[in-house]
């Protein structure tokens, strides 16, 4: 009878502990946030069921080239909207952001392999992209315009069809845009030329290589206020939502971004980083 309760005791005691582990079914590797690691945060989750590609830090993929979005200092760090967003958010899940700074299309393709956890640059959801990637909540909208020398013939959007070179940024949906065939609403690949970075295909614009340039309508602003002779043609090429890219299927971490995103924009920090960067017309 004693062996019977001992029995019965061990086993309660097996179920109680079993029971204090409680709701984190993710298994432990080293790409579990640890404590240990992660920078001390009141807002930082009891128990993220989330992993990262490197122990107590969200490693963002980015092209930092695109102003006000992201871009170098002076000192060689990185800031912009999307970088103090995204290290907001880091905060906010316990985490230390790394900015991986390169080209935009290895920065879509190193969330998609697993390179890095989240990728951040200006991106635009669309359903090429929503094939090999996941999206947060959209976070901001983007206006595709199109860049031309003060003196050019190009006046309008639809003036764009007569344009012998289009520059664009390599891998953007102004290239997209811009390479789909006439039948399809674009200028075919052989009118368009894509470069690195949009200051490149701003410098071909100025070098007289492109007739115009078709890029985001808050770098425009930065590239036509640092190049005399150009402008911003007043009718828009695009309208687009910017949101946070993600691996395929990594649900957990896309849902603890989107929840952070969402307090960060109750909260009011979120607009104060855009005010910071973007004056109000």
């Amino acid at each position: 009878m004693k062996k019977y309760f001992a029995l019965l005791l061990t086993l309660a005691m097996v179920l109680s502990l079993a029971a204090c582990g409680g709701g984190n079914d993710a298994p432990a590797n080293n790409d579990t946030p640890a404590s240990t690691d992660a920078p001390s945060n009141t807002d930082a989750p009891a128990d993220a069921a989330f992993t990262t590609v490197e122990a107590g830090k969200l490693h963002m993929s980015t092209n930092a080239a695109f102003p006000p979005y992201e871009m170098t200092t002076d000192a060689g760090g990185f800031e912009g909207i999307d970088v103090e967003v995204a290290d907001a958010i880091a905060k906010k899940l316990g985490l230390e952001l790394v900015v991986d700074d390169m080209s935009f299309d290895a920065a879509l393709t190193a969330v998609q392999t697993g390179q890095s956890d989240i990728a951040m640059a200006g991106i635009t959801v669309n359903p090429e992209r929503q094939e090999v990637m996941d999206f947060s909540d959209s976070y901001a909208t983007g206006v595709q315009v199109i860049i031309v020398k003060e003196d050019s013939p190009i006046a309008t959007v639809d003036d764009l069809a007569s344009a012998e070179m289009i520059g664009t940024q390599k891998a953007t949906t102004g290239y997209i845009y811009c390479s789909y065939t006439p039948e399809n609403g674009g200028y075919g690949e052989d009118h368009v030329t894509a470069f690195e970075t949009g200051a490149l295909a701003v410098m071909a614009l100025v070098n007289g290589q492109v007739d115009a340039v078709v890029i985001d309508n808050e770098p425009a602003k930065s590239f036509v206020a640092e190049n005399e002779g150009l402008k911003i043609l007043d009718t828009e090429f695009a309208v687009e939502d910017y949101a946070i890219g993600f691996a395929k299927g990594n649900t957990a971490l896309l849902e603890a971004v989107n929840a952070a995103m969402a307090e960060l924009k109750a909260d009011g920090t979120f607009q104060g980083i855009v005010d910071k960067y973007i004056t109000a017309e």
